[in-house]
């Protein structure tokens, strides 16, 4: 089972780590897709911080009624085809979406723009975010709080000094997971974004994109990929460690 996993890895990357590695990843192509992933994908990491952490909270540390639902509901992305949740966004946000009028009134075009990828890998990712963060939030015992209010610390110094440490270890889990499933992200951002080099082409569609004309940059592309999901996944085990001890 090992040498089935890995066979196609290392082919690729001795493929695509080869002598015209250099000027294959300075090309328009390749350079391109790098920045728009990586603003694109950065972005949406910063919109999981800043709406995924109050959410991981409110469902670790409150019952309400409709809890299981809501909960369901953010996880319901996790399960969905790619294809399915771009054409979900389509329906939402395109032109003839349902807030597709009221954001043309607005002068906002959401579809097929760099905005369009950031809502595409954020409605992917967000979800892994949130899962390990409300995991964190509910790993350790309340009365760590209810001891730092004791000693006088307001609700936002007991959550900046007491529980986003304690918690840290999940959240810095989850953004990796996050971070990873947005750049992997294919099926939602084709649909809902496009395919439009130096605008909203990330790396898995530069990729697809390669492989009908010219398969250099597809393999530098593609060997850049295993490299950081290795690197990834290399982090990813690292952080559990620390959460375990």
């Amino acid at each position: 089972m090992a040498a089935f996993l890995l066979l196609p890895t290392l082919t690729l990357l001795l493929r695509g780590l080869s002598a015209d590695f250099l000027p294959t990843l300075l090309s328009p192509a390749v350079t391109d897709a790098l920045r728009v992933s990586v603003l694109t994908s950065g972005a949406s990491l910063g919109l999981t911080i800043i709406f995924g952490t109050p959410a991981a909270w409110l469902l670790s540390r409150r019952r309400f009624w409709g809890h299981a639902l809501l909960e369901s509901l953010l996880d319901l992305p996790i399960t969905l085809p790619p294809v399915v949740a771009g054409v979900a966004l389509l329906l939402a946000f395109g032109s003839r979406g349902v807030l597709g009028r009221p954001l043309e009134l607005a002068g906002i075009d959401l579809a097929f723009s760099p905005a369009a990828v950031v809502l595409a890998l954020l409605f992917t990712s967000a979800p892994f975010y949130i899962r390990t963060a409300k995991a964190g939030f509910s790993a350790y015992d309340p009365d760590t709080e209810a001891a730092a209010r004791v000693d006088g610390a307001g609700e936002r110094g007991v959550f900046f000094r007491v529980t986003l440490p304690l918690a840290l270890p999940f959240l810095l889990e989850g953004l990796v997971l996050a971070w990873a499933r947005s750049l992997g992200e294919f099926g939602a951002t084709i649909l809902f974004a496009g395919s439009l080099q130096g605008s909203t082409r990330t790396i898995p569609l530069a990729i697809y994109s390669a492989i009908e004309s010219d398969l250099r940059p597809a393999l530098v592309l593609s060997a850049i990929m295993v490299v950081f999901a290795f690197g990834l996944l290399l982090v990813l085990r690292l952080l559990s460690a620390r959460r375990g001890t």
